[in-house]
């Protein structure tokens, strides 16, 4: 396979630094050069997502979590992109891209950050999802343009399905029913050091050759396997 001369893309999205890596460098590195990527579909992830970002749109940040500071949600999906980044005192083609859920900020001057999450998943916890958080905090303290907006806590909103709630007869007779859920806050911490350090891993992953396939990449055992039962 020729390498072209230049990237399919020259932003790095926050979600590669938690899912990318983990995952697959060999499809990572396909996607920034070749802008080849399996779609995936999520049909009631984004609609709920949406909705939970809206309940919380101009709340109280105390009200989300007593731990975080007096406060407003002020701002909520937009883009955010950083200058160019720099490793070890070079400046690189990448910047990051990406939307936050949710901004608010603190009568101190800051923001924190809050990625809204719906879901039951195990790896819904600080550590696993600190990169892609970390990479918002950079783009809002190291923007491509504009003014920047020191980041003093990051975290995720979690809904988790609790069931049906209770429907009334007019509601039934109506066919209206409702889903509640179970909602924690998992403040994140932030680690500049090591988030630092995996996006230097990410972009020298990237500009470096096509590296092997991940051993658990559904995408790339797939091919393998479909390749192997192919007849002449």
């Amino acid at each position: 396979m020729i390498k072209p001369d230049q990237p399919a893309r020259d932003t790095i999205a926050p979600s590669d630094l938690t899912f990318g890596l983990s995952t697959c460098k060999r499809c990572l590195w396909l996607k920034y050069w070749f802008k080849f990527d399996m779609k995936k579909e999520f049909p009631l992830v984004k609609p709920l997502a949406d909705s939970q970002e809206e309940h919380f749109r101009r709340a109280s940040m105390p009200d989300i979590s007593s731990t975080l500071k007096p406060g407003v949600v002020k701002q909520w999906g937009q883009w955010v992109k950083s200058a160019p980044i720099k490793i070890n005192g070079f400046e690189t083609r990448w910047k990051i891209l990406g939307i936050y859920d949710l901004l608010g900020h603190y009568e101190d001057g800051t923001v924190g950050i809050i990625d809204c999450k719906v879901s039951d998943s195990e790896r819904d916890n600080g550590p696993f999802y600190a990169p892609q958080l970390e990479a918002y905090a950079y783009a809002l303290e190291n923007p491509d343009k504009g003014k920047p907006f020191p980041v003093s806590s990051m975290g995720l909103l979690i809904w988790k399905l609790a069931g049906v709630t209770e429907t009334s007869i007019s509601e039934l007779a109506s066919h209206s029913h409702g889903f509640g859920v179970n909602q924690h806050y998992v403040p994140v911490e932030r680690d500049t050091e090591k988030f630092s350090a995996l996006l230097e891993e990410l972009i020298s992953t990237i500009e470096g050759g096509m590296p092997d396939s991940g051993p658990e990449c559904n995408v790339c055992n797939y091919l393998i396997k479909r390749a192997e039962l192919q007849i002449d």
